[in-house]
Order: C-alpha cells, then sequence, then structure tokens
C-alpha cells in the first residue's frame, strides 16, 4: 500500500509543483502555461508571500495546498488564507485533500495564527462536504470583489 507523506514545498520542488499547479489551472478553465505557473510559484515562494504543501504519494506529486498569510487588524492577529487546494484526479477519493488540510491547520498553528479562512463556490457541493468533515464551518459572511481585468467580474 502506497503512503501519502505531506512536505512544505522547497526550491527541489519547484518543476514538479509547477506540472501539477498548470493542471490545477487548467482545472479553472485557464489555458496551460507550465512557465507562467512556475514563474509565479517560483516568486511567491522566493519571497515569502506564500507557502506550499505537497502531497507525494511515492515519487509521484500528486496534490498540494498553497496558502497566503492574511493579517486581521481588528484581532491584531495573522490569519492564513487556503487559496489553492488541489489532487490530481488519479488521487483523489484516497484522503489526501484531507490529509493536506490537516497539515495546513497545523501549519498554521504552530506559525501562531489564529485561523484559516477559504472560499469556494456555493455550488462546489464536493469541496463543501470536504470541508465540514474537516471541522471547518461555513458561515453567512458575503465575499465581494472587484476585479481590474477585462470580462471579469
Amino acid at each position: 500500500m502506497t503512503t501519502t507523506t505531506i512536505t512544505r514545498a522547497g526550491p527541489a520542488d519547484l518543476d514538479a509543483l509547477a506540472t501539477l499547479f498548470d493542471t490545477y489551472r487548467q482545472f479553472y478553465g485557464q489555458p496551460s502555461d507550465v512557465e507562467r505557473g512556475r514563474k509565479w510559484l517560483r516568486e511567491r515562494l522566493r519571497f515569502g508571500e506564500s507557502m506550499v504543501l505537497l502531497a507525494r504519494r511515492g515519487n509521484a506529486l500528486v496534490g498540494f495546498a498553497q496558502l497566503y498569510p492574511m493579517f486581521s487588524s481588528v484581532r491584531t492577529a495573522k490569519t492564513w488564507i487556503l487559496n489553492d487546494l488541489y489532487v490530481d484526479a488519479s488521487a483523489r477519493r484516497k484522503g489526501i485533500a484531507r490529509q493536506l488540510l490537516q497539515a495546513a491547520a497545523d501549519f498554521a498553528k504552530t506559525d501562531g495564527a489564529t485561523g484559516i479562512a477559504l472560499e469556494t463556490a456555493s455550488d462546489n457541493v464536493a469541496a463543501r462536504a470536504l470541508y465540514r468533515a474537516a471541522g471547518w464551518r461555513e458561515d453567512a459572511t458575503q465575499w465581494y470583489s472587484l476585479s481590474f481585468e477585462p470580462g471579469l467580474h
């Protein structure tokens, strides 16, 4: 039986991560551009602007979670945003996403954060069920966005 290991991404992981990140972006309707993804990830990691957890089964990279730091002025505390969570289609239904969620929570607690936030589409039934099963709670908070990209609302 192949076990899953979760580790923090480092420079040596960039090529494999960029390939999986490209698949993730395609899942959300973006055109394939591995080099763009590699550059994005390299900059975020290099400047400490994100933290990426990797899930491996054997030698294969099969999933990742990317968190971005955020700060609450009201609570005068650090929090994290779980911005990206992805498991390759070939490795789904094996508990990997749940392991990544737990590793993200463990990281944030160790980092001294007061919590983690995430946002997902209300019609993403599978993701919402996963989050609830992992102990996350939904609330009635309204999210608003303002996009500066043409065609995006």
